[in-house]
């Protein structure tokens, strides 16, 4: 490299790190809306490919091949699950990418441990050492959440909360251990001995099993978001072990951006985040075990795909409620067919979006995105509550614990209080189940008991298509 194309690149670098972090924001910012999400995204993207560049061109020729290896190697993992992964398991490849950010940040903090060791140095700077300890800590609970909650995502292990005697008291000596060593190598400069530092690692990566092992499944979009945030942190903090402005600003966006959905997902479903992450919510039965036991409501009225399907042909305005049970069933483009055939008997149709609908932030969005349903019929909570007492038939397809009216009067259950979709507004509402099987909340719903309520029971996806063939039919 010649003295000008080096004085060159000195001045093209921190004006390309620029471009990265502005393409970040402005990415961030269009991912506000579903109609400019994908915009975004791709902004992001170019932003990326920018940062990937300059990281490429300041290793000064050293290992730059190493480098292009593992893009190359990544990308090509990321194009393979982008084409191969179904939208129902997204929430599965968001926790696993989560994790791998979370640990990188870790996995970075022990090479520049292993790098200080082969050195020889008497210490640490002291910004270094607390960049170093914190980085790993934060990014190996962030790693091994993730991956705790990739398996119950992926029904690979219980998704109820997994708890035991005894287990604050477990992870209440984990975090104790945790302090007492982090402490230790950053006043001895990183000096402590090696085992010192590679205890800490497995009681941080404990730390994060343990952290997520007693959340169930329906606080599972809080948590993604949580562990979203941690590893944005880890990520920062580990830019000043690097001296890398672009991953300390990075990692601040995702850490700030973690945060904020973390607490609006908490108050979306009116509960403190210390109630999501420690109440062990979601377990069998729930606050009220003698409803769940009882095996559901008992006075519910079924109904078949024929009567439904009058219902709704005849009907001036629907609203489908989508819920984790349409993800299961992969039910999207079924009823995004019943409601073009809906539309072209001049039905208004709209869907009404919870935001803890799904197992992560926006779920619902997603896949109906991938259904190519318009945005304007995507309603958010305040949104369709408003349309529900001039709708004649609500479909609820799945969504179990966001229509549950206990959460507005019934002060004894375990998500009294949570904002609910006001579905028992409507004149009629149909519930697409297979069982009467609660959610996972755990706790009945007395909604399918209500006089304007009737159930079809069958896979969700069969349900729609029946539907559809028999508005077709009429």
């Amino acid at each position: 490299m010649t003295p000008s194309s080096g004085s060159g690149l000195a001045i093209a670098a921190p004006l390309l790190d620029l471009a990265a972090i502005s393409l970040f924001i402005l990415g961030l910012h269009f991912l506000n809306s579903p109609a400019t999400a994908r915009f975004g995204n791709r902004l992001a993207m170019v932003g990326m490919a920018i940062a990937l560049a300059v990281v490429l061109t300041q290793t000064g020729g050293v290992a730059w091949w190493a480098i292009l290896i593992g893009v190359l190697l990544g990308g090509s993992i990321g194009i393979v699950a982008a084409i191969l992964v179904k939208m129902t398991a997204m929430p599965q490849m968001v926790a696993l990418y989560n994790g791998a950010g979370g640990g990188a940040a870790a996995l970075i903090a022990v090479v520049e441990y292993v790098v200080f060791l082969r050195s020889g140095g008497a210490g640490l700077d002291p910004i270094i050492s607390v960049s170093m300890v914190v980085s790993m800590i934060i990014g190996s609970v962030s790693f091994a959440g993730s991956i705790i909650a990739f398996l119950k995502l992926q029904e690979v292990m219980s998704g109820r909360p997994l708890t035991y005697p005894g287990q604050q008291g477990v992870n209440a000596v984990i975090a104790l251990a945790i302090v007492v060593l982090g402490a230790w190598f950053v006043v001895s400069a990183g000096t402590l001995p090696v085992w010192g530092f590679f205890v800490l690692l497995a009681a941080a990566l404990a730390l994060g099993v343990m952290f997520v092992l007693p959340i169930g499944g329906a606080d599972m979009p809080v948590v993604i978001s949580l562990l979203n945030s941690f590893t944005g942190l880890a990520v920062a903090i580990a830019g000043f072990e690097l001296d890398n402005e672009l991953l300390i600003i990075c990692g601040s966006l995702v850490g700030a951006s973690g945060t904020i959905l973390t607490v609006d997902m908490s108050k979306a479903m009116n509960r403190s985040l210390a109630n999501v992450l420690f109440s062990a919510f979601g377990s069998a039965g729930g606050g009220e075990p003698a409803a769940a036991a009882s095996g559901g409501p008992q006075n519910v009225r079924a109904v078949s795909a024929d009567d439904v399907a009058v219902m709704l042909a005849y009907a001036s305005k629907v609203g489908f409620v989508p819920g984790y049970g349409m993800a299961v069933a992969q039910a999207q483009h079924s009823v995004k067919a019943l409601a073009d055939q809906l539309e072209k008997r001049g039905v208004k149709v709209f869907y009404a979006i919870h935001p803890v609908a799904g197992r992560m932030p926006g779920h619902m969005n997603v896949l109906l995105a991938e259904a190519n349903v318009p945005y304007e019929q995507l309603l958010d909570l305040d949104e369709a509550n408003a349309e529900f007492p001039t709708t004649d038939v609500a479909l609820v397809i799945g969504a179990n614990d966001v229509t549950n009216p206990a959460a507005r009067n019934v002060p004894s259950s375990p998500i009294y209080g949570m904002p609910i979709l006001d579905v028992d507004k409507a004149a009629n509402v149909i519930v697409l189940k297979r069982s009467m099987r609660s959610g996972f909340a755990g706790i009945d719903n007395p909604l399918y008991e209500m006089a304007q309520t009737a159930m079809l029971f069958g896979d969700a996806k069969a349900s729609v298509d029946g539907l559809t063939a028999a508005v077709k039919a009429l």
